[in-house]
């Protein structure tokens, strides 16, 4: 359930639509589905009724929730801030009193009346303070918005749940334009359109309060394209609001990343549809700025910038949607008691996160060079990359400690490291299950293992995990996870590179034209507003040797001014630069106009590079080539 940021500076009962007859619950237990829907074709200030029909109640009092925080994303959300005019209605259309209990919560009194629940919903989008991530809002990917031709619908923004009805049936009417395209994978049960021909209502079923949160839909004008990889159907809705980019354009590149990771999975085969939503950020003001993606079980909803280069954002896409379909893996057939029976206002967390999201990232990372989409050298580059990254966050601090506090300081500021060191973990095991077994068993293998003993209906226990990991493999593994994750010992990694016969050293090392050994190598002035070079610019040869000094301020990118606002933004075009391309770059340098307008070329740092080792023995060289090429 991936909050992944790719900012550089810093997821069969038959229906019976009983039109106006209310359900009858028992004690808060109904055999028909709550009644919900989302009126698109009414939108006003940005805003989207809503209306909740849950049937009729037996109790005296009801709460009604939004969620606080939602699966995937380790920070608070509140859901309920978003909320406006929250009214409750009794059978004879009279308003009822309501008690807002806190943000996300409202309580209703004489609930033997009640009839409906009716409210308005603001979009995250238009509000978010750097992306929603770790801020107020919520991280792009899990956030909402509505524009005119637009709507990006995570659920879990729009529909929430009464305390003890979130395992009954949903039946979720979505009114809107006759001419939209509409992208869901829950069932669609209706679909009817107005007798004037504008508006169409579709009518979907969800099984249980999770399916809402688990299954986002897109609504507008859409780029859709659908095709098969093996026997599951990707559909691929693409909204690109300047036409930059569109489905078609991007289903070469998702269609050969996951053929690969079919191959690489092989009977791992958990879903029969898979669906992915890309929101392109032209970004303006009011634009979402937080790049990344949310993994759901059979979903991802991913947010990019608009302007980034075609290349670039194949790239991207390869890295990022590869991460969001491995957790089909985990925690969709691997998971825990946390997730299974997930707590939407109170949560608790897993310890598990170096398996959830670690692991997952690592088979992100991995399979690309098992399939041949990148060399080996670019694989080892990446793995390079994950140790500065986690070199700069605390790495004597319990994995699963981490893991199980996630939201809370000082635990919150390590999560990022899941990305990072989690993958590590996951490299670590993988090698020493190679080496215990002469190449025939990795992490995959464990994780395929895990699944048969598992699957998505059956929870594991959370501290059981490690010992059952440990006898399902070896003592080496076992050892390893209780030092390096359950305990706060470093990991040295130069002992498990040594079994693969690599080496770290110092040398020429090919970097990036805005990062830099896992830093950026610019800062902002938030007094001045301004972007400038810091003292590592002397470091990249590619600006270096284009005069660039630290201190520079960097003006405007290709004819784009730039502002502390649309940094993330232009500051990824300059982090998918690509050789060969011609780039236009206006700096102050105290008052002093400079220019640098060439070519790209490669640029280079000095600095640790992982490399193999000349003298590597050949039973280490055979360890590699099963590490590598499974």
């Amino acid at each position: 359930m991936n909050t992944k940021t790719l900012s550089v500076l810093f997821a069969g009962i038959l229906l019976v639509s009983c039109g106006s007859t209310k359900n009858t619950t028992n004690d808060l237990a109904t055999s028909l589905p709550i009644q919900t829907s989302i009126n698109l074709s009414n939108i006003g200030d940005d805003k989207a009724p809503v209306t909740i029909n849950p049937g009729r109640f037996t109790v005296e009092t009801v709460t009604y929730r939004l969620p606080k925080v939602i699966q995937g994303t380790y920070s608070v959300s509140d859901f309920g801030k978003y909320v406006d005019d929250f009214k409750a209605f009794d059978y004879k259309g009279n308003e009822m009193p309501i008690n807002k209990v806190d943000t996300n919560t409202w309580t209703i009194n004489n609930a033997k009346e009640l009839d409906k629940i009716t409210y308005l919903v603001n979009d995250t989008y238009d509000i978010e303070i750097n992306g929603g991530i770790g801020k107020d809002t919520p991280f792009s990917p899990a956030g909402t918005n509505i524009e005119p031709d637009n709507y990006v619908l995570n659920l879990h923004g729009f529909i929430g749940y009464f305390d003890s009805l979130k395992n009954n049936q949903y039946k979720l009417d979505v009114v809107a334009s006759s001419s939209f395209k509409r992208t869901s994978a829950l069932q669609t049960v209706n679909s009817k359109t107005s007798e004037d021909g504008k508006n169409t209502t579709t009518s979907y079923f969800a099984p249980r309060y999770f399916d809402i949160t688990d299954n986002p839909m897109m609504y507008g004008n859409l780029d859709v394209e659908e095709f098969q990889v093996g026997d599951i159907k990707i559909v691929l809705s693409v909204y690109s609001p300047n036409k930059v980019h569109s489905a078609a354009s991007l289903k070469g590149t998702i269609l050969k990343m996951m053929q690969a990771q079919k191959t690489y999975l092989g009977a791992i085969n958990s879903t029969k549809r898979y669906d992915i939503y890309v929101y392109l950020s032209e970004g303006k003001e009011d634009s979402p700025k937080g790049f990344g993606a949310l993994e759901h079980h059979t979903s991802t909803v991913v947010v990019m910038p608009e302007a980034i280069p075609a290349e670039a954002l194949a790239k991207s896409m390869t890295d990022v949607v590869s991460h969001e379909f491995f957790h089909i893996v985990t925690p969709l057939s691997v998971h825990s008691e946390d997730v299974h029976y997930f707590d939407y206002n109170n949560p608790t967390f897993s310890k598990h996160l170096w398996m959830y999201e670690g692991v997952t990232e690592y088979f992100a990372t991995l399979f690309q060079v098992d399939q041949g989409l990148v060399t080996d050298a670019e694989f080892y580059n990446k793995i390079m990359e994950k140790i500065q990254m986690a070199s700069k966050m605390n790495d004597a601090m319990s994995f699963t400690i981490m893991s199980e506090n996630v939201l809370k300081a000082p635990y919150k500021d390590q999560y990022l490291n899941v990305y990072q060191k989690g993958a590590l973990i996951g490299m670590c095991i993988d090698i020493l299950m190679r080496e215990e077994s002469n190449g025939n068993r990795g992490i995959l293998s464990l994780m395929k293992e895990l699944s048969n003993k598992y699957g998505k209906n059956k929870p594991f226990e959370d501290d059981k995990l490690i010992d059952e990991i440990a006898a399902m493999t070896y003592p080496s593994v076992k050892d390893f996870l209780y030092t390096h994750v359950v305990g706060d010992t470093p990991i040295n990694y130069n002992e498990f590179f040594e079994k693969v016969g690599l080496e770290v050293g110092e040398g020429k090392v090919e970097t990036n034209y805005i990062m830099m050994n896992g830093a950026p190598i610019v800062s902002g002035d938030e007094q001045k507003g301004t972007i400038f070079f810091t003292d590592m610019v002397l470091k990249n040869s590619f600006w270096a040797d284009n005069g660039a000094k630290p201190n520079d301020v960097i003006k405007s990118i290709n004819g784009k001014d730039l502002t502390l606002q649309n940094a993330n933004q232009l500051l990824q075009e300059v982090f998918s630069w690509k050789p060969g391309q011609n780039i236009d770059v206006k700096l102050d340098r105290n008052g002093e106009k400079v220019t640098i307008k060439t070519a790209v070329t490669k640029t280079y740092t000095t600095g640790e590079g992982l490399q193999a080792k000349a003298n590597a023995t050949d039973a280490q060289i055979k360890l590699r080539e099963a590490w590598l090429k499974g």
